[in-house]
């Protein structure tokens, strides 16, 4: 029992001081690239890169992540992500800006390949018993990143530059990478079974689609998840700026204001879930936590004042923690821990293209209609996704299991 606190407790560190890296990164890249081009445009660039990294490396990367030793692929990728990052101020100060952003790109995959990883090495390091308290932990430590991350950056910039912030998250990457070191190899061999080629790939895919077909129940809550807590979230939270400034008039500090509030509610929520867990069931946690989700965005779009809008914020983000922990505590239990990589990846890409495709049909929605009224619109939508999530989820969960991985 001690050891497996001691591993949660090394890979929880490794985690949080990569997620306040990732977010001092995020800031002093922008900020960097902003200073440099004084383009608006040059920085939207940037945030095209993750889907698109998603896009191209989900396809193929939970096939090597589900065959290869996750322990060393997380550790691999971390000093890769370390090492190109602490180039980014040289690409950037050399004025090649099409080879920073191939830098990011690279990043992006990394980083988009490290979730799958991540996610198949938490489930086979942590006993069952223990994931709803470590879900709940990990989810307090990403809160606070939310928030430690931005103003580490802060911090940064007042006694130093831009720069520093970028080598600052290079080091945390290198951090994390020497904790994983200290956890146990899961799997004694790091040789793929067999080699990586395009009929492996279709194979896999064939794979996913029997597992999905077979396990109805389970992966219909998983979309419906995704696509109410991550799809239209996004696609929501793209007109965010535009709805505070343009619909709620306002100003730059109510605007700061009504984000530290969304912040305390992270933090609120997080950290009572992580007393509470264990009193909580996963059904409930997942369902009714992304319920209230939804009311919150429902408050927030039909608000016409900062207290009405900051309410709804803080429903929303209060009860985020309590859904995404019960969201990975039944993906963990649900799905084998020898496909999670290939199942993950594949969904992961269905999430990406969703999320490109719904975020430019509700910014063309705003266009044509009104800021006002497509939030409002993406808000019902959630509110009947999570509705249907919450009929889907109390059912009785039956498992079918035909799955036999290579």
């Amino acid at each position: 029992m001690k050891k497996h606190w001691r591993d949660m407790s090394i890979l929880l560190g490794a985690i949080g001081i990569a997620n306040i890296g990732e977010w001092i990164y995020m800031i002093a890249l922008h900020l960097l690239i902003f200073q440099e081009t004084g383009s608006v445009l040059a920085v939207t660039a940037v945030y095209l890169l993750r889907p698109a990294a998603a896009l191209l490396t989900n396809s193929w990367s939970g096939s090597l992540v589900d065959r290869l030793n996750q322990r060393n692929v997380m550790i691999s990728l971390d000093i890769t992500r370390a090492l190109l990052i602490a180039c980014i101020p040289f690409a950037l100060f050399s004025g090649h800006l099409l080879i920073l952003y191939v830098m990011v790109f690279f990043i992006q995959m990394a980083q988009a390949m490290f979730h799958p990883a991540s996610m198949v090495y938490m489930t086979g390091l942590i006993p069952a018993d223990n994931r709803k308290r470590f879900n709940a932990i990990r989810s307090l430590l990403q809160s606070g990143g939310f928030l430690l991350g931005p103003a580490a950056a802060g911090l940064l910039f007042l006694i130093g530059t831009p720069v520093l912030s970028i080598y600052v998250n290079a080091i945390c990457l290198l951090i994390s990478a020497l904790l994983t070191m200290c956890l146990p190899n899961l799997l004694k061999t790091d040789a793929a079974q067999k080699r990586f080629s395009l009929s492996m790939l279709k194979e896999d895919a064939k794979l996913v689609l029997r597992f999905s077909l077979t396990s109805r129940q389970i992966m219909t809550v998983y979309l419906l998840f995704s696509a109410a807590i991550t799809v239209l979230p996004t696609a929501i939270d793209s007109l965010e700026t535009a709805f505070a400034k343009e619909v709620l008039m306002l100003t730059d500090t109510q605007y700061g204001l009504l984000v530290s509030i969304a912040g305390a509610g992270i933090i609120a929520g997080a950290s009572l879930n992580s007393v509470i867990v264990e009193r909580l069931s996963v059904s409930l946690m997942l369902g009714i936590g992304s319920l209230f989700v939804a009311f919150g965005y429902l408050i927030y779009a039909f608000s016409s004042s900062l207290v009405a809008a900051a309410g709804g914020f803080f429903i929303l983000a209060f009860f985020l923690a309590f859904a995404n922990t019960g969201f990975m505590t039944f993906y963990q239990t649900n799905i084998p821990v020898e496909v999670m990589g290939r199942v993950a990846s594949f969904y992961a890409l269905v999430e990406a293209i969703l999320t490109m495709t719904m975020t430019g049909i509700f910014g063309g929605l705003a266009h044509i209609l009104s800021i006002r009224i497509s939030v409002i619109i993406g808000c019902i939508c959630m509110l009947l996704i999570c509705l249907l999530l919450c009929f889907v989820i109390f059912r009785p969960l039956t498992v079918k299991k035909i799955v036999h991985p290579t």
